[in-house]
């Protein structure tokens, strides 16, 4: 094996290494995509389903002020998605 053999060798395990941590870190911040937009839309996703429990589980059609609970509830579940991500967009700057 020839010097030049062995240096050609030794670049390309180096940028095997290279491209290999690269990509570790491209899946790493995929997950960290993909865990902030779940928890982000977590309050959003149980405001639903409370309200689906409620309208087809406890409330009657004479439930008195059915349709502003439901606007109060689901107004919740969305305010508190977008504060979650604005909390999140302003600390990825």
């Amino acid at each position: 094996i020839s010097l030049y053999d062995f240096v050609s060798f030794i670049i390309e395990l180096i940028n095997i290494y290279v491209n290999i941590f690269i990509m570790l870190s491209d899946i790493k911040a995929k997950f960290a995509w993909l865990f902030r937009t779940i928890i982000v839309f977590t309050p959003w996703v149980v405001s639903i389903y409370v309200f689906y429990w409620l309208d087809y589980q406890v409330w009657t059609i004479d439930t008195p002020h059915r349709g502003k609970l439901s606007v109060v509830l689901m107004s919740t579940g969305m305010l508190i998605s977008f504060f979650l991500w604005t909390y999140f967009s302003k600390r990825k700057k």
